[in-house]
């Protein structure tokens, strides 16, 4: 959605949804990226929270409203709602479980059949900060991503590594790719290219809420 056009205090919003097996950290790497902050005793999610955060993007304030799914199987049924409207997604993994990993199979093809075709997807290996432990090599997961055309970062939620990069970089490939769609629509029906107009997000906030949760707990 553009935002300027209703007097908010950012120029688009995009929906993102984090995915991942439960416990490879999608909570913590939210509340990272959101409020820079780490739970160490986090629990599960249940069902559906999500916060925001506007950074700026070659000049524009992009809104993102990240949405963390619970990643157990008997919510799925709640969950999949939510990868409608999405514009990114992030798969995350933690390096330390190779069956998390695995799933991302699972993840992205959840994904695809929920989602629109033009969705922006990243990678996610999780809990660098446990490298000791590794069960995934580093390798494996940057050939699989370009395998699958895929934005590829491994992050610490604990310590703060490569999240906000990882955020800005899939929030950057919205905007890229928004912009691309919006020039070759110009461009066909003969018309100036003017600033890009993204999608529009049916689950928009008040502008000033900042974080709001489905339901209480968080992992």
């Amino acid at each position: 959605m553009q935002g300027e056009d209703y007097g908010y205090d950012y120029d688009f919003l995009f929906k993102i949804v984090l995915i991942g097996d439960s416990g490879v950290g999608k909570s913590n790497l939210l509340s990272r990226f959101t409020a820079n902050e780490f739970n160490l005793d986090s629990k599960t999610t249940i069902g559906v929270e999500f916060a925001t955060r506007t950074i700026e993007v070659e000049g524009k304030k992009i809104k993102a409203q990240i949405w963390d799914t619970a990643g157990q199987e008997r919510y799925r049924a709640i969950t999949t709602a939510y990868y409608r409207a999405a514009v990114g997604a992030l798969i995350v993994y933690d390096i330390t479980k190779s069956s998390s990993y695995e799933n991302c199979n699972h993840w992205l093809a959840e994904l695809k059949q929920n989602a629109d075709e033009n969705v922006a997807v990243g990678l996610i290996g999780n809990k660098s900060d446990l490298d000791h432990k590794r069960a995934v090599p580093t390798d494996e997961a940057r050939n699989y991503a370009q395998e699958n055309q895929l934005l590829f970062t491994e992050t610490s939620a604990l310590n703060a590594d490569n999240v906000d990069e990882a955020f800005r970089a899939l929030i950057t490939a919205i905007y890229q790719m928004i912009s691309k769609n919006q020039l070759d629509l110009n461009d066909a029906s003969g018309n100036n290219a003017n600033a890009p107009k993204g999608p529009t997000i049916s689950l928009t906030p008040a502008p000033n809420e900042k974080h709001k949760k489905s339901t209480n707990n968080c992992c």
